[in-house]
């Protein structure tokens, strides 16, 4: 099968690693916005709809920057400096996108800095060993 197949604008590989992959970035998104929540003291059995209110834009941000930014593209396995290189920025503009979601009425919590950094630094700390674990895993042919 071509490349150009395999590929949807070059930006994402259609292939059962990039699902695997994609899953985990939900995964650590996940952990993120339940952990939060807890920290909160909002339960998410109790109040799923609500924590899944919150995850929302995070997602929203996380599916638009990541396949705009080539992170599910086989390249952004290439090598874990490579897996970083795109998840950092990756993460902090996704971040970015789900504040500005946020400061709509659309969605509850509004918009903060000090909430951009947390969610910035915490999440990262989830992502960058999911990707530097998928480039070591499942690495990009050279």
């Amino acid at each position: 099968m071509s490349s150009t197949v395999r590929t949807v604008g070059g930006r994402v590989d259609l292939a059962p690693v990039t699902a695997l992959v994609a899953l985990g970035d939900l995964g650590c998104i996940g952990t993120f916005v339940v952990a939060g929540e807890i920290s909160h003291d909002v339960d998410p059995v109790a109040n799923p709809l609500y924590v899944a209110e919150t995850a929302i834009p995070f997602l929203i941000g996380w599916a638009l920057v990541a396949s705009l930014a080539g992170l599910y593209a086989t390249d952004a396995r290439r090598s874990a400096r490579r897996a970083v290189a795109l998840t950092v920025p990756g993460w902090a503009s996704a971040a970015l996108v789900a504040q500005a979601l946020r400061a709509t009425p659309m969605f509850h919590g509004g918009a903060a800095v000090t909430f951009y950094l947390v969610s910035v630094g915490v999440c990262l700390a989830l992502l960058v060993p999911w990707r530097v674990a998928t480039s070591r895993l499942f690495p990009a042919e050279q």
